[in-house]
Protein backbone atom coordinates (compact mmCIF):
# COMPACT_ATOMS: atom_id res chain seq x y z
CA UNK A 1 0.00 0.00 0.00
CA UNK A 2 2.81 2.33 0.79
CA UNK A 3 4.21 1.62 -2.62
CA UNK A 4 1.20 2.50 -4.37
CA UNK A 5 1.01 5.41 -2.53
CA UNK A 6 4.20 6.86 -3.56
CA UNK A 7 3.90 6.04 -7.09
CA UNK A 8 0.31 7.64 -7.37
CA UNK A 9 1.92 10.62 -5.94
CA UNK A 10 4.82 11.00 -9.14
CA UNK A 11 4.61 14.13 -11.19
CA UNK A 12 3.17 14.15 -13.93
CA UNK A 13 6.13 13.99 -16.07
CA UNK A 14 7.18 10.26 -15.00
CA UNK A 15 8.21 8.08 -18.10
CA UNK A 16 6.09 4.97 -16.97
CA UNK A 17 3.30 3.38 -15.89
CA UNK A 18 3.23 0.22 -13.06
CA UNK A 19 0.74 -2.50 -14.04
CA UNK A 20 -0.28 -3.58 -10.81
CA UNK A 21 -2.80 -6.27 -11.41
CA UNK A 22 0.38 -9.06 -12.10
CA UNK A 23 -0.06 -11.68 -8.82
CA UNK A 24 3.55 -12.83 -7.82
CA UNK A 25 3.34 -16.21 -8.81
CA UNK A 26 7.10 -17.27 -8.14
CA UNK A 27 8.44 -20.00 -10.86
CA UNK A 28 5.22 -20.63 -11.86
CA UNK A 29 5.99 -17.38 -14.27
CA UNK A 30 7.79 -19.79 -16.72
CA UNK A 31 4.45 -22.05 -16.62
CA UNK A 32 2.51 -18.94 -17.54
CA UNK A 33 4.78 -18.09 -19.93
CA UNK A 34 5.39 -20.74 -21.86
CA UNK A 35 1.41 -21.51 -22.04
CA UNK A 36 1.24 -17.85 -23.72
CA UNK A 37 3.52 -18.07 -25.30
CA UNK A 38 2.20 -21.38 -27.08
CA UNK A 39 -1.27 -19.16 -27.29
CA UNK A 40 0.61 -16.49 -29.29
CA UNK A 41 2.84 -18.52 -31.95
CA UNK A 42 -1.09 -21.00 -32.48
CA UNK A 43 -2.68 -17.52 -33.70
CA UNK A 44 -0.11 -16.21 -35.85
CA UNK A 45 0.20 -19.41 -37.70
CA UNK A 46 -3.33 -20.09 -37.42
CA UNK A 47 -4.36 -16.33 -38.64
CA UNK A 48 -1.08 -16.28 -41.14
CA UNK A 49 -2.36 -19.61 -43.33
CA UNK A 50 -5.66 -18.72 -44.10
CA UNK A 51 -4.65 -16.00 -45.17
CA UNK A 52 -2.20 -17.31 -47.60
CA UNK A 53 -5.18 -19.84 -48.41
CA UNK A 54 -7.46 -16.51 -49.13
CA UNK A 55 -5.11 -14.89 -50.87
CA UNK A 56 -3.21 -18.06 -53.36
CA UNK A 57 -6.36 -19.27 -54.51
CA UNK A 58 -8.49 -16.88 -57.21
CA UNK A 59 -11.44 -19.08 -56.16
CA UNK A 60 -11.64 -17.34 -52.57
CA UNK A 61 -11.47 -14.26 -54.21
CA UNK A 62 -15.27 -12.96 -53.05
CA UNK A 63 -16.69 -10.12 -51.36
CA UNK A 64 -16.98 -12.77 -48.14
CA UNK A 65 -13.70 -13.89 -48.25
CA UNK A 66 -12.05 -10.20 -47.92
CA UNK A 67 -14.07 -9.32 -45.29
CA UNK A 68 -12.59 -12.41 -44.03
CA UNK A 69 -8.60 -11.30 -44.75
CA UNK A 70 -9.08 -8.23 -43.00
CA UNK A 71 -10.82 -9.96 -39.82
CA UNK A 72 -7.47 -12.41 -39.79
CA UNK A 73 -5.28 -9.17 -40.49
CA UNK A 74 -6.69 -7.49 -37.56
CA UNK A 75 -6.42 -10.58 -34.95
CA UNK A 76 -2.56 -10.87 -36.08
CA UNK A 77 -2.56 -7.09 -35.03
CA UNK A 78 -4.49 -6.69 -31.90
CA UNK A 79 -2.29 -10.08 -30.85
CA UNK A 80 1.09 -8.24 -31.65
CA UNK A 81 -0.42 -4.97 -29.67
CA UNK A 82 -0.83 -7.74 -26.26
CA UNK A 83 1.38 -10.46 -26.81
CA UNK A 84 5.05 -9.63 -27.04
CA UNK A 85 4.52 -6.41 -23.84
CA UNK A 86 2.56 -9.14 -21.94
CA UNK A 87 5.21 -12.02 -21.94
CA UNK A 88 8.18 -9.52 -21.08
CA UNK A 89 5.89 -8.73 -18.17
CA UNK A 90 5.06 -12.18 -16.92
CA UNK A 91 9.64 -12.69 -16.90
CA UNK A 92 9.64 -9.26 -14.88
CA UNK A 93 9.83 -8.36 -11.50
CA UNK A 94 8.92 -4.99 -11.74
CA UNK A 95 6.08 -4.52 -13.93
CA UNK A 96 6.82 -1.47 -15.90
CA UNK A 97 6.12 0.10 -19.27
CA UNK A 98 7.85 3.03 -20.97
CA UNK A 99 5.61 6.06 -21.06
CA UNK A 100 5.54 6.00 -25.04
CA UNK A 101 5.00 2.29 -25.40
CA UNK A 102 2.14 2.41 -23.22
CA UNK A 103 -0.15 5.21 -25.31
CA UNK A 104 1.39 2.96 -28.45
CA UNK A 105 -0.36 -0.27 -27.16
CA UNK A 106 -3.51 1.56 -26.14
CA UNK A 107 -3.46 2.80 -29.71
CA UNK A 108 -3.10 -0.75 -31.20
CA UNK A 109 -5.71 -2.59 -28.69
CA UNK A 110 -8.51 -0.03 -28.90
CA UNK A 111 -8.32 0.32 -33.23
CA UNK A 112 -8.30 -3.19 -32.85
CA UNK A 113 -11.49 -3.80 -31.10
CA UNK A 114 -13.06 -0.50 -33.37
CA UNK A 115 -12.29 -2.21 -36.60
CA UNK A 116 -13.33 -5.62 -35.54
CA UNK A 117 -16.69 -4.39 -34.08
CA UNK A 118 -16.82 -2.59 -37.95
CA UNK A 119 -15.67 -5.97 -39.59
CA UNK A 120 -18.17 -7.97 -38.27
CA UNK A 121 -21.03 -5.46 -38.85
CA UNK A 122 -20.01 -5.02 -42.90
CA UNK A 123 -19.47 -9.14 -42.95
CA UNK A 124 -23.09 -9.24 -41.39
CA UNK A 125 -24.48 -6.85 -43.85
CA UNK A 126 -22.60 -9.03 -46.43
CA UNK A 127 -24.96 -11.94 -45.35
CA UNK A 128 -27.55 -10.30 -45.38
CA UNK A 129 -27.46 -8.95 -49.11
CA UNK A 130 -26.25 -12.82 -50.18
CA UNK A 131 -29.04 -14.75 -48.18
CA UNK A 132 -31.76 -11.81 -48.44
CA UNK A 133 -30.87 -10.60 -51.99
CA UNK A 134 -29.16 -13.39 -53.92
CA UNK A 135 -29.95 -12.14 -57.57
CA UNK A 136 -28.64 -8.18 -56.56
CA UNK A 137 -25.90 -9.98 -54.79
CA UNK A 138 -23.36 -9.62 -57.36
CA UNK A 139 -24.09 -5.97 -58.34
CA UNK A 140 -24.85 -4.93 -54.87
CA UNK A 141 -21.60 -6.45 -53.49
CA UNK A 142 -18.15 -6.77 -55.33
CA UNK A 143 -14.64 -7.41 -54.57
CA UNK A 144 -14.00 -3.45 -54.97
CA UNK A 145 -16.47 -2.27 -53.22
CA UNK A 146 -15.91 -4.81 -50.46
CA UNK A 147 -12.24 -3.45 -50.65
CA UNK A 148 -13.22 0.24 -50.19
CA UNK A 149 -15.15 -1.02 -46.90
CA UNK A 150 -12.60 -3.10 -45.63
CA UNK A 151 -10.11 0.80 -46.46
CA UNK A 152 -12.75 2.63 -45.08
CA UNK A 153 -13.20 1.05 -41.71
CA UNK A 154 -9.90 0.71 -41.23
CA UNK A 155 -8.99 4.81 -42.15
CA UNK A 156 -11.62 5.59 -39.71
CA UNK A 157 -10.69 3.52 -36.92
CA UNK A 158 -6.76 5.08 -37.01
CA UNK A 159 -8.11 8.17 -37.31
CA UNK A 160 -10.45 8.09 -34.46
CA UNK A 161 -8.02 7.07 -32.29
CA UNK A 162 -5.40 9.33 -33.03
CA UNK A 163 -7.38 11.57 -32.04
CA UNK A 164 -8.18 9.97 -28.70
CA UNK A 165 -4.38 9.32 -28.02
CA UNK A 166 -3.90 12.90 -28.91
CA UNK A 167 -6.24 13.73 -26.02
CA UNK A 168 -4.93 11.67 -23.70
CA UNK A 169 -1.10 12.73 -24.02
CA UNK A 170 -1.77 16.18 -23.50
CA UNK A 171 -3.14 15.07 -20.03
CA UNK A 172 -1.25 16.08 -16.82
CA UNK A 173 -1.24 13.12 -14.86
CA UNK A 174 -1.41 12.61 -10.58
CA UNK A 175 0.07 8.76 -10.67
CA UNK A 176 1.36 6.24 -12.66
CA UNK A 177 -0.48 3.20 -11.43
CA UNK A 178 -2.70 1.37 -13.90
CA UNK A 179 -4.56 -1.41 -12.12
CA UNK A 180 -4.03 -3.81 -15.39
CA UNK A 181 -2.37 -6.30 -16.98
CA UNK A 182 -2.38 -3.89 -20.53
CA UNK A 183 -2.02 -0.49 -21.25
CA UNK A 184 -5.61 1.08 -20.56
CA UNK A 185 -6.96 4.08 -22.16
CA UNK A 186 -9.89 4.67 -19.59
CA UNK A 187 -7.54 3.82 -16.23
CA UNK A 188 -4.92 6.59 -17.63
CA UNK A 189 -7.77 9.00 -18.32
CA UNK A 190 -8.80 8.15 -14.14
CA UNK A 191 -5.18 9.53 -12.99
CA UNK A 192 -5.41 12.91 -14.57
CA UNK A 193 -5.24 16.40 -12.46
CA UNK A 194 -6.74 18.50 -14.99
CA UNK A 195 -10.41 18.35 -16.48
CA UNK A 196 -11.08 15.41 -18.61
CA UNK A 197 -14.23 16.86 -19.96
CA UNK A 198 -13.77 16.89 -23.43
CA UNK A 199 -12.13 13.24 -22.86
CA UNK A 200 -14.88 11.58 -20.99
CA UNK A 201 -17.51 13.50 -23.73
CA UNK A 202 -15.28 12.05 -26.79
CA UNK A 203 -14.98 8.64 -25.20
CA UNK A 204 -18.38 8.17 -25.12
CA UNK A 205 -19.29 9.53 -28.75
CA UNK A 206 -16.60 7.06 -29.48
CA UNK A 207 -17.60 4.00 -27.53
CA UNK A 208 -21.75 4.80 -29.33
CA UNK A 209 -19.41 5.14 -32.60
CA UNK A 210 -17.59 1.98 -31.90
CA UNK A 211 -20.09 -0.64 -30.49
CA UNK A 212 -23.79 1.22 -31.08
CA UNK A 213 -23.90 1.77 -34.63
CA UNK A 214 -21.98 -1.45 -35.89
CA UNK A 215 -24.07 -3.63 -33.45
CA UNK A 216 -27.17 -2.04 -34.77
CA UNK A 217 -26.25 -2.79 -38.41
CA UNK A 218 -25.86 -6.41 -37.08
CA UNK A 219 -29.15 -6.25 -35.72
CA UNK A 220 -30.92 -5.05 -38.57
CA UNK A 221 -29.16 -7.71 -41.03
CA UNK A 222 -29.86 -10.55 -38.92
CA UNK A 223 -33.49 -9.53 -38.76
CA UNK A 224 -34.00 -9.16 -42.51
CA UNK A 225 -32.04 -12.79 -42.25
CA UNK A 226 -34.15 -14.59 -39.38
CA UNK A 227 -37.77 -13.33 -41.59
CA UNK A 228 -36.58 -14.33 -44.96
CA UNK A 229 -35.38 -18.35 -43.02
CA UNK A 230 -38.46 -18.18 -41.45
CA UNK A 231 -40.42 -17.75 -44.85
CA UNK A 232 -38.35 -19.65 -46.96
CA UNK A 233 -37.31 -23.29 -48.24
CA UNK A 234 -35.20 -25.69 -46.49
CA UNK A 235 -32.30 -24.93 -48.78
CA UNK A 236 -31.93 -21.56 -47.34
CA UNK A 237 -32.06 -21.85 -43.97
CA UNK A 238 -29.23 -24.06 -43.99
CA UNK A 239 -27.28 -21.83 -46.36
CA UNK A 240 -27.94 -19.46 -43.84
CA UNK A 241 -26.78 -21.33 -40.48
CA UNK A 242 -23.75 -22.43 -42.23
CA UNK A 243 -22.40 -19.29 -43.06
CA UNK A 244 -23.96 -17.24 -40.56
CA UNK A 245 -22.92 -19.67 -37.47
CA UNK A 246 -19.71 -18.49 -37.36
CA UNK A 247 -20.38 -15.00 -37.57
CA UNK A 248 -22.66 -15.39 -34.86
CA UNK A 249 -20.20 -17.19 -32.75
CA UNK A 250 -17.27 -14.93 -32.55
CA UNK A 251 -19.48 -11.70 -32.56
CA UNK A 252 -21.59 -12.90 -29.35
CA UNK A 253 -17.94 -13.88 -27.98
CA UNK A 254 -16.26 -10.42 -28.41
CA UNK A 255 -19.23 -8.59 -27.85
CA UNK A 256 -19.03 -10.61 -23.99
CA UNK A 257 -15.48 -9.91 -23.55
CA UNK A 258 -15.97 -6.07 -24.34
CA UNK A 259 -19.20 -5.87 -22.41
CA UNK A 260 -16.98 -7.39 -19.55
CA UNK A 261 -13.93 -5.16 -19.54
CA UNK A 262 -15.74 -2.31 -20.02
CA UNK A 263 -17.72 -3.11 -16.78
CA UNK A 264 -14.49 -4.03 -15.05
CA UNK A 265 -12.53 -0.35 -15.36
CA UNK A 266 -15.60 1.48 -14.66
CA UNK A 267 -17.33 -0.37 -12.00
CA UNK A 268 -16.25 -1.74 -8.27
CA UNK A 269 -15.85 -5.58 -8.98
CA UNK A 270 -14.16 -6.03 -5.59
CA UNK A 271 -17.24 -9.08 -5.34
CA UNK A 272 -15.29 -10.60 -8.09
CA UNK A 273 -12.10 -12.80 -7.39
CA UNK A 274 -8.40 -11.06 -8.41
CA UNK A 275 -7.82 -14.68 -10.69
CA UNK A 276 -11.39 -14.08 -12.55
CA UNK A 277 -10.71 -10.42 -12.67
CA UNK A 278 -7.37 -11.39 -14.86
CA UNK A 279 -8.79 -14.04 -17.04
CA UNK A 280 -12.04 -12.17 -18.16
CA UNK A 281 -9.68 -8.72 -18.77
CA UNK A 282 -7.64 -10.43 -21.07
CA UNK A 283 -10.72 -12.80 -22.52
CA UNK A 284 -11.70 -10.68 -25.74
CA UNK A 285 -7.61 -9.97 -26.68
CA UNK A 286 -6.85 -14.05 -26.29
CA UNK A 287 -9.97 -16.20 -26.94
CA UNK A 288 -11.21 -13.98 -30.09
CA UNK A 289 -8.12 -14.56 -32.58
CA UNK A 290 -7.49 -17.89 -31.12
CA UNK A 291 -11.56 -18.43 -31.81
CA UNK A 292 -11.81 -16.74 -35.16
CA UNK A 293 -9.39 -18.99 -37.67
CA UNK A 294 -10.79 -22.03 -35.90
CA UNK A 295 -14.29 -21.34 -36.58
CA UNK A 296 -14.02 -19.38 -39.61
CA UNK A 297 -11.74 -22.12 -41.24
CA UNK A 298 -13.97 -25.07 -40.05
CA UNK A 299 -17.04 -23.98 -41.18
CA UNK A 300 -16.25 -22.35 -44.65
CA UNK A 301 -16.05 -25.36 -47.02
CA UNK A 302 -14.22 -23.40 -49.16
CA UNK A 303 -11.34 -22.80 -46.95
CA UNK A 304 -11.04 -25.95 -46.17
CA UNK A 305 -11.10 -27.73 -49.82
CA UNK A 306 -8.71 -24.71 -50.65
CA UNK A 307 -5.99 -25.65 -47.47
CA UNK A 308 -6.43 -29.50 -48.83
CA UNK A 309 -5.52 -28.72 -51.71
CA UNK A 310 -2.56 -26.38 -51.18
CA UNK A 311 -1.03 -27.62 -48.35
CA UNK A 312 -1.67 -31.87 -48.60
CA UNK A 313 -1.18 -32.11 -52.20
CA UNK A 314 2.67 -30.14 -51.15
CA UNK A 315 2.91 -33.03 -48.80
CA UNK A 316 2.08 -35.80 -51.36
CA UNK A 317 4.42 -34.63 -53.85
CA UNK A 318 7.19 -34.06 -51.51
CA UNK A 319 6.60 -38.15 -50.36
CA UNK A 320 6.49 -39.10 -53.31
CA UNK A 321 10.01 -37.73 -54.37
CA UNK A 322 11.34 -38.98 -51.30
CA UNK A 323 10.02 -42.71 -51.99
CA UNK A 324 11.23 -42.66 -55.44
Amino acid sequence: MKTKTMLNSTSSTSSYFVLEAYLPVGNLRYLFFMLTAVIYVFILISNVLLIVVICMNRSLHEPMYVFLCSLFVNELYGSTGLFPLLLLQILSDVHTVPRPLCFLQIFCLYTYVNVEFCNLAVMSYDRYLAICCPLQYNTRMTVNKAVTFIIVLWFYSLVKFLVTLWLNIRLPLCGNVLDSLYCHNFLVVKLACSDTTVNNIYGLFGVVLTVLVPLLLILFSYTEILKVCFSGSKQTRQKAVSTCTPHLVSLLNFSFGCCFEILRSRFDMSSVSTELQIILSLYFLIIQPLLSPIMFGMQMSKIRQTYKRLFCSKVTTVSAHENQ
